[in-house]
């Protein structure tokens, strides 16, 4: 799609330099899709030198302007140490497929920019909240907060930003990263948009969180003090998530949505029930 009134492209990630009519620019695959007749300006962010992933001992930070490629490939560069105290890592590959896109889209398309698109189906918000990622979000007046990735996402579409905030990164902490996790992930059809993605992971200290996405408006996170039985899953879900909370659109009627939604969450549980499977290595 088009730009046509966009006259001036400006390489900062300073959000005082913001200002109506502005747009931020990462990989730009959606804002290039859609297209705009209103925008004036472009600030483009990939000239900002941000480290696509950067780990310490308290967990991971991804920048905004970490691509999809690069998140792919993460899990195995790291050391093997690393891959097996933390093995919720083996949920970014299958988060990266969830896109269903091309080689080309995943080297521009960023982790940041597909958060704050706010789809119901973005894999990344899916990602990052199911693993308790926090925002770290700077404001165009030069204050700086922080926001629960399950909370930046409020609706179809919408998050909750305000005008001229930017996206600087966001974090995975290490006692998220060390979970057990469990994932899936139904389509309409072999290539189609995700109509439900859940993630499950049970915690060091026995607690269970559960994170739906896809089939609703916007995340919606359960959490329990031990794995629940199938019953107490099934009333947590009926009491979470409400008839009008369902997504509705060409990827899924809400009531196909609900139903997959139980299935899956029933699966995953009865997954992380069950002893965690042997490391491939044979190591205990």
């Amino acid at each position: 799609m088009d730009l046509p009134t966009v006259s001036e492209l400006i390489r900062t990630a300073d959000p005082q330099h913001w200002r109506p009519g502005d747009a931020w620019l990462a990989g730009g695959t959606v804002l290039f899709s859609y297209g705009s007749d209103t925008l004036q300006r472009l600030l483009d962010l990939t000239a900002a030198g941000w480290e696509p992933l950067a780990m310490n001992d308290d967990g991971l930070e991804i920048a905004a302007t970490c691509t999809i490629a690069e998140l792919y490939t993460f899990p195995g560069a790291v050391p093997p140490r690393v891959r097996q105290a933390w093995p919720a890592l083996d949920l970014m590959q299958p988060c990266c497929d969830s896109f269903v896109a091309s080689f080309k889209v995943w080297n521009v398309s960023t982790v940041g920019g597909n958060i704050c698109t706010g789809l119901p189906a973005g894999p990344m918000t899916s990602l990052a909240a199911a693993l308790d990622g926090t925002a770290l979000v700077l404001s165009p007046g030069g204050t700086v907060r922080r926001v629960p990735v399950a909370e930046l996402v409020i609706g179809d579409g919408r998050t909750a930003l305000a005008p001229g905030e930017l996206l600087r990164s966001i974090t995975l902490p290490a006692t998220a990263l060390r979970a057990r996790t469990a994932f899936r992930r139904l389509s309409l059809t072999n290539l189609g948009r995700s109509g439900v993605l859940l993630i499950g992971r049970t915690d060091e200290d026995g607690s269970f969180v559960l994170t739906v996405t896809a089939a609703t408006k916007r995340p919606v996170q359960l959490r329990f003090p031990s794995l629940p039985d199938a019953a107490g899953l099934g009333a947590g879900l009926a009491e979470a998530i409400d008839a009008g909370l369902w997504h509705d659109d060409v990827h899924g009627l809400p009531a196909w949505r609900r139903d997959m939604t139980y299935r899956l969450a029933e699966e995953i549980r009865a997954e992380l029930a069950a002893p965690a499977p042997a490391p491939e290595d044979g190591s205990l």
